[in-house]
């Protein structure tokens, strides 16, 4: 079975596809570092929208995210962007925590997900 791996870097891929699976790299803003928690949301968002078209997916594949937060107080804020992006019936299993340090202190917001192709 092939791999192939996008946006090849010297630590890590983007994205990785095996058979029909797609595995996204953990996901931070590039395009809005320091921004709200909103704006880093919907920059990830895109990303992942980007990543999973580039992978010959969109989010309706979408089998499973991991979310994290430097604080749970910004859970309902990230909350309302997901649920704005996400394809309604076809939601992923997911899971959000807290981790106090990401990357970089201008990032307060992580995604990693894995979809079908």
């Amino acid at each position: 079975m092939s791999i192939n791996r996008i946006q090849v870097g010297d630590r890590m891929s983007q994205a990785v596809v095996h058979g029909d699976t797609v595995y996204l790299a953990g996901q931070v803003a590039l395009s809005a570092p320091g921004a709200s928690v909103t704006d880093q949301t919907k920059a990830i968002l895109a990303q992942i929208d980007g990543l999973l078209a580039e992978a010959g997916s969109d989010k309706s594949k979408a089998l499973s995210a991991t979310i994290w937060l430097c604080s749970m107080d910004d859970f309902a804020e990230m909350n309302s962007v997901w649920d704005a992006w996400v394809s309604a019936g076809n939601t992923p299993c997911r899971a959000c925590v807290e981790s106090p340090r990401l990357a970089s202190p201008d990032y307060t917001v992580e995604i990693g997900l894995i979809a079908a192709r």
